[in-house]
């Protein structure tokens, strides 16, 4: 996971469209609350404005065709979802919670709240689950604050990633056992095999590529190796933090 950087002005239709459904959802809130939160009424959402063609597109470009959690290049054999950070109809604290409604209804066309990430990390681990350090604070309806909120998720376009999780060759870990780091890592499931078999295939190729790179007396093709390692390492590459991480440690774990 890295950091991503977002366009400042999202696309029109959320500023359009989202604003005012967002008006109508709180609208709702405020005069059904309790029928809300028994789970009575539920909200519903539009997909074609969270999701239209130019919040997507702007997401693909901006994560460079990668999912915001798992560094995959996921769109040339994936639509992708566009995820909500904050879950729009319900959450939960824990795995195996039942679900609490309603969920973060007024983030559902926010664009701080909007990822693209692969299916396997948004439907298979992430889904509803959105757990705080003290769930105590956590933001029930439009009228509180989420930034009284303590996610033990990164938010990868507020928070830096790397400061957070680094990687043992193929393997992700939490620096010095943060909190965050670590929770990210299980609930999101950046370790599950599958994901950590294409990861090892990345570091042994740049593992060989970087001993031509730094071949004492230099080969013909140092250079060319040492610019393949300084592909690897821009935020548009696959897996670039896996890639940062070996490179700094010379390959040494």
């Amino acid at each position: 996971m890295i950091r991503i950087e977002k366009p400042g002005l999202p696309p029109a239709i959320l500023k359009t469209k989202g604003k005012a459904k967002r008006r109508g959802l709180s609208a709702a809130f405020t005069r059904f609350a309790e029928d809300y939160t028994r789970g009575d009424k539920r909200f519903t959402f539009e997909k074609g404005i969270y999701a239209h063609e130019t919040v997507k597109t702007t997401l693909i470009e901006a994560q460079h065709h990668k999912c915001a959690f798992c560094e995959s290049k996921i769109t040339h054999i994936s639509y992708g979802d566009v995820e909500h950070f904050r879950p729009k109809k319900a959450y939960c604290q824990n795995a195996n919670d039942a679900l609490t409604t309603p969920g973060y209804y007024w983030l559902a066309y926010e664009w701080d709240n909007l990822f693209l990430a692969c299916q396997i990390c948004n439907q298979r681990h992430k889904g509803n689950l959105f757990p705080l350090a003290n769930p105590a604070d956590r933001a029930s309806s439009h009228k509180h604050n989420t930034e009284l909120e303590h996610p033990l998720f990164i938010d990868p376009a507020l928070d830096d990633p790397e400061e957070y999780m680094s990687f043992r060759r193929e393997i992700p870990y939490a620096v010095n056992d943060n909190l965050r780091g670590r929770n990210t890592i299980i609930s999101l499931g950046l370790g599950r095999p599958e994901l950590s078999e294409v990861r090892y295939d990345r570091y042994e190729k740049l593992r060989l590529i970087y001993v031509l790179a730094h071949a004492n007396p230099p080969l013909p093709e140092s250079i060319e190796a040492q610019d393949h390692l300084n592909r690897a390492i821009r935020d548009s590459a696959e897996f670039a933090s896996m890639s940062r991480s070996a490179i700094a440690s010379q390959f040494s774990f």
